[in-house]
């Protein structure tokens, strides 16, 4: 099962983000790559060039991204990022939905040896080390919401609580979440 941290952050606070992640050689590649996607830093000049939707952040200096080429569906030909053999971290990207609310986001990454993956070797000890650092910050930087088990960015918290933005779980009937002062 992959370690999950469910978080809201608007474009201040993913850069804060990617300023974090700028140190650690992160390569960007989106959800369904391209045959002619060229990779490129995770950093703050950059970040105009990230996907809107997912993203896939590689530590390049661990190990290289492992990817399949899609041989049926609706991305037949491009290629897909295998997240359980790659060490990579998933992000979604929070989005706005039709009503102007602030949809919720996650970051997550495999690294324990599971059954449903099919992993036989757990993630190197240095992505382990990475994706706990990255978790320490965002409990650290983030604000604690309710109902409990969101991260609410700083920046986020502060439109929310000043220009009231709403604040909005990613599903069908998505609850309304507050972020804690």
């Amino acid at each position: 099962m992959a370690t999950q941290v469910q978080l809201f952050m608007e474009r201040e606070d993913e850069l804060a983000f990617i300023r974090f992640l700028e140190r650690n050689n992160m390569e960007v590649y989106p959800r369904r790559v391209p045959p002619d996607w060229e990779t490129f830093k995770a950093t703050e000049a950059n970040f105009d060039k990230l996907p809107e939707e997912d993203v896939y952040l590689v530590a390049s200096d661990i190990g290289p991204a492992l990817v399949d080429k899609l041989k049926r569906g609706k991305d037949k030909g491009q290629w897909r990022v295998d997240e359980v053999r790659s060490p990579v971290i998933f992000w979604e990207r929070c989005k706005k939905n039709e009503e102007g609310e602030l949809v919720s986001g996650q970051i997550w990454a495999e690294l324990e040896i599971t059954q449903q993956t099919g992993r036989r070797d757990p993630a190197p000890e240095r992505f382990k080390m990475l994706f706990v650092e990255l978790e320490n910050w965002i409990k650290k930087t983030f604000r604690k919401s309710h109902p409990k088990g969101f991260w609410v960015g700083p920046r986020t918290a502060r439109a929310a609580k000043k220009s009231g933005l709403k604040l909005r779980e990613n599903k069908y009937w998505g609850r309304e979440i507050i972020a804690h002062d």
